[in-house]
């Protein structure tokens, strides 16, 4: 069955941002509803669909993005949102399951946990046992539905590789708790990507959950080691620790990983349990071509290619919400929302435009902050310590950035390719931070650089914050500016001798040619 109408919740996030273009090849119309419809308007797909703005917990907008759908995927958890968030998967869970049955939308799809065997259900951890409830909620809607239930994901930017790959290269010797030794069925993205493009052509009498995961059967220790064979890295050396309970692990993650620790904790919960397919019954109405599903070391392989190719198309972070939609503006006129406090900096640049636009828009990551990295690292290490996101998110990709991509402790609000790149804070602080940087022409050539670092105290916490640290903003925020303006000018630099040899050696080339032409030979 094909040309469906299929509406995408969590578009914006891991799974959803990947199945979208999955849905679009299958030939299949595709709309998503977003509450930030701004973070997906530079995927390269975002042309082909309809984005909706919406709020699957408001009956409305969810009413609304249901219109007219033929196959609605529920892709939205509350998971690392904090205490609370069972009423919230809940809440949202019944209003999707209501909406859709009004809606006469014909299936639902919903990607969900796979919970152990012969383990009564309040004895689950809080995140299994949550996922397991917004299914019986979406069966019960009424509408056929597909509840698929997997359990550790790999691929390229999901939390559980990320976790794994983290872990693994960074200590070669691991004191680890006992829950490294639970055994997991992990499945491939692929895999999971197919089953759901799959699950929207399932007859109407078909309405169950399904058990998806991979051929292998390992413990997480054994993954461990695996990835660590077909990441070419010496053998690691593990020993379980039976006393690290999964608050203790979260810690360990957060502070290893670039998992924060709200999202670190339920997953570490979750593995204390084991996850084990009962059934395969998927194959019958979703066949599996051969080679599939993928077996662990490919699905390693795979997914470790794609971080060294930066080929990283979403990650696990890039569902955080960067502020609530009230949240206020740095272009807010005067300002709306209060006090705003500004340290600015302005430089002539002898570069072009362009290669300073280059040097801004790979900030961050593995190419770093242009300043003061030591001063980085301790605000990042302590963030980490007060349960915030880090710097180790890293980037999604080493030369581009998209609105809503993560970055570090910053998140990408608003980007005007080759000349303004917003980022709003997602560190812990007593009130919103934002860094602007403008990459624009100079007024006689070459380029100007004008960077904004913008700060809306919260109480009187937040403006003894700003006074705090404004004695260090010349050394961390005047250095930025200058070497920005520095490393953009040594790459047009760079490109500029690049061109000269390549010049140089074309005229070479040429007078070549006409000597040995004028000699009679030829030049082949």
């Amino acid at each position: 069955m094909s040309g469906l109408h299929c509406l995408v919740t969590g578009a914006t996030g891991y799974i959803g941002g990947r199945l979208v273009p999955e849905l679009l090849t299958a030939g299949h119309r595709v709309r998503c509803l977003a509450r930030s419809p701004e973070k997906l308007r530079d995927h390269p797909w975002a042309g082909r669909t309809e984005i909706v703005r919406g709020d699957v917990g408001d009956e409305a907008s969810v009413a609304a993005a249901l219109d007219g759908i033929d196959v609605a995927y529920y892709l939205v958890h509350a998971l690392g949102a904090g205490s609370g968030f069972e009423e919230r998967d809940r809440t949202t869970a019944r209003i999707f399951a209501e909406q859709a049955r009004a809606a006469g939308v014909r299936r639902i799809v919903y990607l969900g946990g796979l919970t152990p065997a012969g383990i009564p259900v309040h004895a689950l951890s809080p995140h299994l046992r949550s996922r397991a409830e917004v299914g019986r909620i979406l069966l019960a809607s009424g509408v056929p539905t597909t509840v698929l239930r997997a359990a550790v994901i790999i691929g390229s930017g999901s939390a559980s590789f990320e976790m794994l790959r983290y872990l693994t290269e960074r200590l070669p010797v691991m004191v680890t708790p006992s829950w490294v030794g639970t055994r997991v069925q992990p499945i491939a993205v692929r895999d999971v990507l197919r089953y759901l493009v799959g699950s929207a052509a399932m007859p109407p009498e078909v309405s169950r959950a399904f058990d998806i995961g991979g051929p292998d059967i390992v413990t997480y220790e054994a993954m461990m080691h695996r990835y660590a064979a077909v990441a070419q890295l010496p053998p690691r050396f593990i020993l379980r620790v039976p006393m690290l309970t999964p608050g203790l692990s979260s810690h360990w993650i957060g502070l290893i990983t670039p998992v924060p620790r709200a999202l670190a904790r339920p997953l570490a919960e979750s593995l204390r349990h084991e996850v084990v397919c009962a059934e395969h019954d998927i194959a019958r109405w979703v066949p599996d071509p051969p080679g599939t599903p993928i077996a662990l070391d490919r699905a390693l392989e795979l997914a470790l290619q794609r971080v060294r190719e930066a080929r990283v198309t979403t990650r696990w972070s890039s569902a955080a919400v960067p502020g609530a939609p009230s949240d206020p503006l740095p272009t807010d006129p005067d300002w709306a929302g209060g006090s705003l406090y500004t340290d600015r900096r302005e430089l002539a640049v002898e570069a072009s435009p362009g290669a300073l636009w280059r040097v801004v828009e790979g900030i961050g990551g593995e190419n770093g902050w242009y300043s003061f990295p030591l001063a980085w690292a301790v605000r990042g290490w302590l963030d980490r310590l007060v349960g915030g996101v880090g710097i180790r998110r890293g980037r999604r990709d080493a030369a581009r950035l998209r609105v809503g991509d993560s970055l570090d402790f910053w998140r990408v609000e608003e980007i005007e390719p080759g000349r303004l790149l917003r980022l709003r804070a997602e560190m812990r602080l007593p009130g919103l931070a934002w860094l602007e940087m403008y990459a624009e022409p100079g007024a006689d050539g070459g380029a100007r650089y004008r960077q904004r670092a913008l700060f809306h105290p919260h109480g009187l916490l937040g403006h003894l914050y700003w006074w705090g640290v404004s004695p260090f903003h010349a050394l961390v925020f005047g250095g930025m500016a200058r070497n920005i303006a520095r490393a953009a000018q040594r790459l047009d630099g760079d490109a500029d001798a690049a061109s000269t040899t390549s010049s140089r050696f074309r005229r070479f080339r040429r007078t070549h040619r006409i000597r040995r032409a004028r000699s009679g030979r030829s030049t082949g």
